[in-house]
């Protein structure tokens, strides 16, 4: 009897480790599998280095060291497609640092846009409480959230400033950084932003990544913040109060998200990770969709 309690007794554990090993290898295969669609969906990306002309801004770009340049079109497969964003057509380019992919875990960039809103007035710079629109701001999220959820998507909550708002007056750059939760994640989320000011309107770079990128994001600002120019003639310098656009925000109207009104509070960006969250049935469809978009492109230029 003890003969046969431990032979059963082996058999279970022989079982038992063979379904392990089986689940492993089920496991590392469908790991392996993404990865290769992860792989080919970043090789498929036409990145640029150098100066690139920005028209929406009449401003250009010299892609930082350390960093890669995506256009419009691309952008906005990864945030639509990839991250799982709404659609936003104002999107101008990515930046994506070197060393990592838009489908890394540890992956983040700096979305740009360009918003013709005109001239802002940076008079109430220096009279700015940030406290005070700090809670205006977590009210108004709060307030947002039941819409949100009734139009689909995760409620954010506002924890605090990540970075405190920062207006640098000789660069004519604004900058700050907030830390966001979305939903039940249990991870937050960094919104790092830069608003470069011009005579007729304002540059948006924000920095889409997890809280623990945070020194990362920090470290590149400088170099981010002096990348974007706008053209001779269009500099905050060259602003002419009797033919140029006064813009209805000020600084605090920027920090505050003001701008947003014309585009909806779903212009925050988060990335979700959605490939590798689906596994390989959602990366196949995901680069089927964007290389059979490409085809059709290259089939509508030949023709």
């Amino acid at each position: 009897m003890i003969k046969n309690y431990f032979a059963n007794g082996t058999k279970f554990l022989f079982s038992t480790l063979a379904f392990l090993l089986i689940s492993f290898t089920i496991q590392a295969q469908e790991i392996d599998s993404t990865q290769i669609w992860n792989d080919q969906i970043e090789q498929s990306f036409d990145y640029k280095t150098g100066v690139i002309d920005l028209n929406d801004g009449n401003a250009k770009i010299t892609v930082p060291k350390g960093f890669r340049f995506l256009d419009k079109d691309q952008s906005i497969y990864i945030l639509t497609e990839l991250w799982g964003n709404p659609a936003d057509s104002t999107i101008s380019g990515m930046l994506i640092p070197e060393n990592r992919s838009v489908l890394d875990a540890n992956g983040w960039a700096f979305t740009i846009s360009f918003d013709p809103m005109g001239y802002v007035k940076d008079d109430d710079a220096d009279d700015i409480d940030y406290d005070d629109l700090l809670k205006e701001q977590q009210k108004e999220f709060e307030d947002e959230n039941p819409q949100r959820v009734k139009d689909g998507y995760s409620t954010i909550k506002f924890i605090g400033w990540a970075s405190t708002p920062f207006y640098d007056k000789d660069k004519k750059v604004l900058h700050w950084a907030k830390e966001l939760k979305f939903g039940d994640d249990s991870l937050s989320t960094l919104n790092y932003n830069l608003r470069v000011l011009g005579r007729k309107g304002v540059f948006m770079l924000n920095a889409v990544a997890s809280l623990s990128e945070m020194d990362e994001v920090k470290a590149s600002i400088g170099k981010v913040i002096s990348s974007v120019e706008f053209n001779d003639g269009d500099k905050y310098a060259n602003f002419n109060p009797d033919v140029d656009n006064v813009a209805a925000w000020t600084i605090g109207g920027l920090v505050a998200g003001k701008i947003l009104a014309k585009v909806g509070f779903f212009a925050i960006i988060v990335k979700f990770w959605k490939l590798i969250a689906l596994g390989v049935a959602g990366a196949g469809a995901a680069i089927f969709k964007f290389f059979k978009k490409k085809k059709d492109d290259d089939d509508t230029t030949a023709s």
